[in-house]
């Protein structure tokens, strides 16, 4: 391997990665004030001196200060400075930098002539309650609407206000089926009647209502589809609307039927087969000149359902677990998964479940029962249901002697956990550092052991993401970023 640093085919992705690696001198760091072709990375790192952030202020380039506004280290003397900026979207960008901000600040934005920094400012729970209560009387509804999404947990008076706004975006936003945070909020009784009544809320109070007979019948002939699906998850729902429900023409109605303790077997059975037979989901790229408007939505609404049923967790199967341990239904069976008073038995069989999404269920509630090779075997097979990070060698941490198996196994996503071992022999370091796949590269790149030779060489990857993280570590030696700025003009 030659000696000799390439010129980065991604030069503009490695000056950002060196933007942020935390061993880049002050020095280097001054010189990246002038870079423009990025976002500013370099004003979001946590060791700016007063100095350097009073020089990225004077140079009052868009990017630069956006992410300086952004970053969560700035003090507060800088924020305020900021506050007073003419930009909106800088002032906006302070709000949502500001966790730890004082009361001060909120108050002086609380009254920006910019919807953008009142609508951060409605999102932010680190805000003073009796300041974010002013913004109940905000003149904007989009304000309003944000801050009844957002404050789930606000006093009574205030929610009150929310939910009788005059603009339905507003209540419609006070009274959901999901909202931006935890613990969804319940709206007052005395309200419940009017809510229920408006086509705005109506979908939103469902769940909070006592259902009579003509309630539940009239809620069974909505239109919105909201409406009825909320209807279907009901504890008090009468046998002869739930049967009837059973038939809806939205998949996602049915599956709450599906979901429901009491519903017949031989309606889940049907319910579960119509889901899962629908045609699959129409190649938008291709097809999506050809269908009209209701098509388009039932194949949408089809592929949502099966989303939901894939990611469905009942609790009453939790609380119950081994009648389903052996249920047709890989949601039943991962619900059950979640107890954690399963028998030996049992657990044995759902750590063997055909299903991914039932043997990782089961190894995160039986901890103490997973070994070694259980836990490389499920890590192996593991299919997530959607994209995520996360994979079960992250809970459950494989032994050196297994990562450093797993350097020369023939899969690769095997293959990316062998960096986990930060004592990995320098021969299968450099051995990862060549892999033909990219993700592997870029899970060595930032290595402790990996060569100096082999990290320059990699910052000429033809992988952004594997030359970025290259420019980022560490180790890299100075002369070799005073090369990357240099070629970069800096």
């Amino acid at each position: 391997m030659s000696d000799v640093a390439p010129h980065p085919v991604h030069l503009g992705k490695v000056v950002e990665g060196l933007a942020e690696n935390p061993a880049l001198p002050p020095e280097f760091i001054r010189r990246l004030f002038a870079y423009r072709n990025g976002l500013g990375s370099v004003a979001k790192r946590p060791d700016l001196t007063d100095d350097m952030i009073a020089e990225i202020i004077a140079v009052d380039d868009h990017w630069l200060v956006y992410s300086l506004a952004l970053n969560r280290s700035l003090p507060h003397a800088f924020r305020m400075t900021l506050a007073e900026h003419p930009d909106p979207a800088i002032r906006a960008a302070v709000v949502v930098g500001a966790d730890d901000a004082p009361r001060e600040l909120f108050e002086r934005l609380l009254s920006d002539p910019d919807l953008r920094v009142r609508e951060r400012l409605a999102e932010r729970d680190h805000m003073p309650t009796d300041l974010r209560a002013r913004l109940v009387a905000d003149p904007d509804p989009k304000v309003r609407a944000t801050l009844a999404q957002w404050w789930t947990q606000a006093p009574e008076p205030a929610r009150r206000l929310l939910l009788t706004d005059a603009e339905d975006a507003v209540r419609a936003g006070a009274c959901a089926t999901y909202y931006r945070r935890l613990p969804h909020p319940v709206p007052p009784a005395d309200l419940l009647p009017e809510l229920l009544a408006d086509p705005v809320t109506r979908a939103g109070a469902v769940r909070h209502c006592t259902l009579d007979a003509d309630t539940a019948r009239w809620l069974a002939d909505d239109p919105d589809e909201e409406v009825r699906k909320e209807l279907a998850e009901h504890p008090d729902l009468l046998p002869t609307l739930r049967d009837m429900l059973a038939e809806d023409p939205n998949p996602r109605v049915t599956l709450r039927i599906f979901a429901r303790q009491d519903t017949p077997e031989s309606t889940r059975a049907t319910i579960h087969a119509q889901i899962l037979s629908t045609v699959p989901l129409v190649d938008w790229h291709t097809d999506l000149q050809v269908l009209d408007d209701n098509a388009l939505e039932g194949q949408f609404m089809s592929e949502l359902a099966r989303e939901e049923l894939r990611t469905l967790r009942l609790p009453w199967v939790t609380v119950d677990p081994l009648p389903y341990v052996d249920s047709p239904y890989a949601c039943f069976r991962a619900s059950a998964a979640l107890s954690d008073f399963l028998p030996a038995p049992a657990v044995a069989r759902l750590l063997d479940d055909e299903e991914s999404s039932v043997r990782t269920t089961m190894a995160l509630h039986a901890r103490g029962r997973i070994d070694p090779a259980t836990a490389e075997r499920i890590d192996r097979s593991y299919r997530p249901e959607k994209r995520t990070r996360w994979r079960p060698a992250d809970d459950f941490p494989l032994p050196t002697d297994v990562l450093r198996r797993l350097a020369t196994d023939p899969d690769p996503r095997m293959r990316r956990l062998a960096p986990r071992d930060l004592n990995l022999p320098v021969e299968l370091v450099r051995r990862l550092a060549a892999d033909p796949d990219h993700t592997v590269r870029r899970a060595i790149v930032t290595h402790p052991r990996l060569p100096t030779r082999d990290l320059t060489q990699l910052l000429d990857d033809s992988s952004e993401s594997v030359a970025t993280a290259a420019a980022g570590n560490p180790n890299l030696p100075p002369r070799h970023m005073h090369r990357i700025l240099t070629l970069a003009g800096l």
